[in-house]
């Protein structure tokens, strides 16, 4: 099964507890009706419609590629974060209005101690699954997977916060504590929403991921070759839970076509066996030039113009320079 199949599959799971979590989470408010129950049963209303958004989206980035999209749909997933940023953000918002609403106009609670159990087994199976799908999400680089699983444990530690004030309520029985508390961590979602959809612009902007970038050159710092005598012009880009890698490497400008090809298939294949075949590379290969001399390794150059002056070691800042480097 490839990764879009799998990231696909997952958020299935996703969408369907997601469902079932909010019957139980709306009956547990039937049951006390208490208004921080019945915030966290509006915000589990975001994560089934947020669920099958991504379960849509991800479908759309596992579809092969075609004429219209020779780079695939892996796109779709940015634009499904971005809409589930925005709807925790806005669930965080009712949250407020509601528990306000609740500090106006206060009402009885009853059966506490049910609906604690209610929402506390909510909130474990919750975590369970967020942390499922952030793990996959980063292994199989799927944002909409790690929204999805940031959504569900940022609902889990709510939801945490609310059962500690329905406990204190229960021994207090100071009832305005439960709008108080539901208050407090309608904040808490309102910046998971904000950190989600700026993690989504940036994917849809084709920020760098310096961090990735990083790891990336490390890579081929360690497995460099006396052959790779440059490497710049380094871009990544990610569709989904595709990354494409451009690169030009500099090679000993008498190398024929094959043996350029062999020295690139060495250099993707160092590349996949840390990035797993959702790597993608484009490498094209430069011929060396008369001051590349000063700063390449090999020992066996027939047709050296200089000796060698010093080494350069790779690093994200030098190679994302549209230039060979120089002595």
């Amino acid at each position: 099964m490839n990764t879009g199949q799998s990231n696909l599959r997952l958020q299935k799971l996703v969408t369907i507890v997601a469902v079932l979590l909010f019957i139980v989470k709306i009956f547990a408010w039937w049951l006390t009706h208490s208004v921080a129950i019945l915030t966290d049963a509006l915000e589990s209303v975001v994560n089934v419609v947020a669920g099958f958004i991504s379960l849509y989206s991800l479908y759309v980035a596992a579809k092969p590629r075609d004429l219209d999209h020779p780079y695939g749909h892996g796109k779709a997933e940015f634009i499904s974060a971005a809409f589930e940023g925005t709807m925790i953000a806005i669930a965080g918002g009712i949250i407020i209005f509601e528990s306000i609403s609740g500090l106006l106009h206060p009402k009885e609670l009853h059966q506490l101690d049910l609906g604690i159990l209610l929402i506390g087994f909510s909130a474990i199976l919750n975590f369970i699954i967020g942390w499922i799908c952030i793990k996959n999400g980063k292994k199989n680089n799927s944002l909409a997977l790690v929204a999805s699983g940031k959504h569900l444990q940022s609902d889990t530690y709510s939801t945490l916060g609310i059962i500690v004030g329905l406990i204190l309520i229960y021994f207090t029985h100071f009832n305005q504590l439960d709008n108080f508390v539901a208050i407090g961590f309608a904040f808490y979602i309102i910046y998971t929403g904000y950190t989600i959809i700026r993690s989504s612009l940036e994917g849809i902007m084709d920020k760098a991921d310096t961090e990735l970038l990083s790891k990336m050159v490390d890579v081929l710092n360690k497995n460099r070759k006396d052959n790779w005598i440059d490497l710049h012009n380094i871009r990544i880009i990610k569709f989904g839970s595709v990354l494409h890698l451009d690169a030009h490497l500099t090679l000993p400008w008498y190398l024929n076509v094959h043996e350029s090809n062999a020295e690139i298939d060495q250099l993707s294949q160092f590349v996949k066996d840390e990035f797993g075949e959702s790597m993608e590379l484009f490498v094209h290969s430069d011929g060396c030039l008369e001051f590349s001399c000063r700063i390449c390794h090999k020992q066996d150059c027939a047709v050296r113009q200089h000796p060698f002056k010093h080494s350069i070691e790779w690093t994200v800042e030098n190679t994302i320079n549209d230039k060979k480097h120089g002595s």
